[in-house]
């Protein structure tokens, strides 16, 4: 077997790659924002959501060795492992999970967390056909993954991108919960289908229009960029409806300055019962959490709607407006309502498992609707001329 160092030329959709004991970390987000950031951020961002190393090989074996940190409440199971995704030519060939890693556990009562330590493990792909190939392993989007040794059983050779890339800045389900894999979670399926090279920021509870990450977006190069905003600023209960438009025209103008021309696609909120006519804060419900159970429950009041707090139907109606007064004067930017992607027929097709996710077929229908919506005919990201 040959061993290849892994370096920036192989990963796509990272920014950075931080060298650690277990051989190299990959970031979304760059150092100088994740100064600025919180513990949550961090951990999100070092998730590596869209990240995958990309190759062209006539190898028959791949193994990766590999370091994992998994996330977790205290006395409730793990989340089952994500699998790694390997392709060949752009369809899928094998899944594998990793094992062993760190186990960082949170208690919900005390927010206190504390770390079991576990050991690298290897994923290994066999029986690949014996003739030049371009190879895709996707990393798993929930476990923060450090990179070792890549070995084959033939030399690998860096691939460019070539494509157009499309940057997307998201909540949870931007970043993947809860998808049955990397590759096929709504972003990625729709990156395949619409032939673009992904850079994914969704942030896991961390789409709070943080001027870092706005930041990141400048200055990140890209062809197509999209922003999905409005769960994590209702379930965090973050502001309120006077801060909420001119937090939005600055995470946009952060953009803009570095992507003057690029089509901007605003995605507004996918349905979410428990929010859109009661505002924040949202919590896990300690009852089901007593069942041994995730599930998360709304905890504002609608009478205080008038005064300002956020919903999800307040949020859409907001960037809307926002969108069409841009429009003016910026032609490039676009609104989609996310009820087009999952609205109240979808959720009574595929309720939300934990009131807040949408799960593994609910993902497949997003990435479908949206390939249709923005990389279609007409659709802000296509090919075929201006909607």
């Amino acid at each position: 077997m040959l061993s290849t160092p892994i370096t920036g030329e192989l990963v796509r959709g990272a920014c950075e790659l931080e060298p650690t004991a277990y051989g190299v970390l990959p970031h979304r987000l760059p150092a100088r924002a994740r100064d600025q950031a919180d513990d949550q951020v961090r951990q999100a961002e070092s998730q590596p959501a869209g990240v995958r190393l990309v190759f062209a090989t006539e190898a028959t074996e791949v193994e990766l060795d590999a370091h994992r940190v998994l996330y977790g409440y205290t006395d409730l199971p793990l989340r089952p492992d994500c699998p790694w995704d390997l392709l060949v030519d752009g369809e899928l060939s094998g899944q594998v999970t990793l094992t062993g890693g760190d186990v960082v556990e949170t208690d919900v009562s005390t927010g206190t967390t504390r770390t079991r330590s576990g050991p690298a493990g290897t994923v290994r792909f066999t029986g690949l056909p014996a003739r030049n190939k371009t190879v895709e392993l996707w990393l798993p989007w929930s476990e923060t993954t450090h990179l070792g040794a890549l070995r084959t059983d033939a030399p690998v050779r860096a691939v460019s991108g070539g494509g157009r890339v499309w940057l997307h800045h998201g909540s949870s389900i931007s970043h993947g919960s809860n998808a049955d894999s990397p590759s096929s979670t709504w972003t990625g399926l729709a990156a395949r289908a619409g032939g673009v090279d992904l850079v994914n920021l969704g942030l896991s509870g961390n789409a709070l229009l943080d001027p870092f990450t706005a930041r990141a977006m400048r200055d990140t190069p890209a062809d197509l960029v999209s922003v999905k905003i409005g769960i994590n600023l209702t379930n965090h209960d973050l502001m309120r409806l006077r801060a909420f438009g001119p937090a939005v025209h600055g995470f946009l103008d952060a953009i803009r300055d570095g992507h003057p021309d690029a089509p901007l696609l605003v995605v507004s909120p996918l349905l979410c019962p428990m929010h859109e006519e009661t505002p924040g804060p949202g919590a896990v419900d300690p009852e089901a959490l007593a069942q041994g159970l995730v599930r998360f429950v709304a905890l504002g009041d609608p009478a205080e709607v008038p005064a300002g707090k956020l919903t999800l139907q307040v949020i859409r109606a907001e960037l809307a407006r926002i969108v069409a007064e841009r429009a003016r004067t910026d032609p490039a930017i676009h609104y989609l309502d996310g009820l087009a992607l999952f609205g109240e027929a979808d959720h009574e097709r595929f309720p939300l498992p934990d009131n807040l996710h949408p799960d593994g077929d609910a993902h497949r229908l997003i990435g479908a609707r949206f390939t249709a919506v923005a990389f279609g005919p007409g659709g802000a990201f296509s090919l075929l001329g201006d909607p």
